[in-house]
């Protein structure tokens, strides 16, 4: 585990949230986490999922589909889900 703190996630970037995000989970699933600590991981693992979640979100709002005339050339790009 990492001795970074909550307020410190907003500064990680997907990899590295999913990443200890996925050691939080290995060790609660484990069981042999002193009840505790297991809530004190428990509440950084939210704020990891929130921010990876964020992260999906602006990338996903990014994607961008080419867009095919009759032909079956490319005429364009367009953003996946326009808002």
């Amino acid at each position: 585990m990492t001795d970074v703190r909550p307020a410190d996630v907003a500064d990680l970037s997907f990899e590295a949230a999913l990443a200890e995000l996925e050691r939080i989970v290995g060790r609660l699933e484990q069981g042999q986490v002193p009840l505790e600590e297991s809530i004190e991981i428990y509440r950084r693992g939210e704020a990891l999922k929130a921010r990876c979640d964020d992260l999906l979100k602006k990338a996903e709002a990014r994607v961008e589909t080419i867009s095919v005339g009759a032909d079956g050339s490319p005429k364009g790009l367009a953003a996946l889900d326009p808002e």
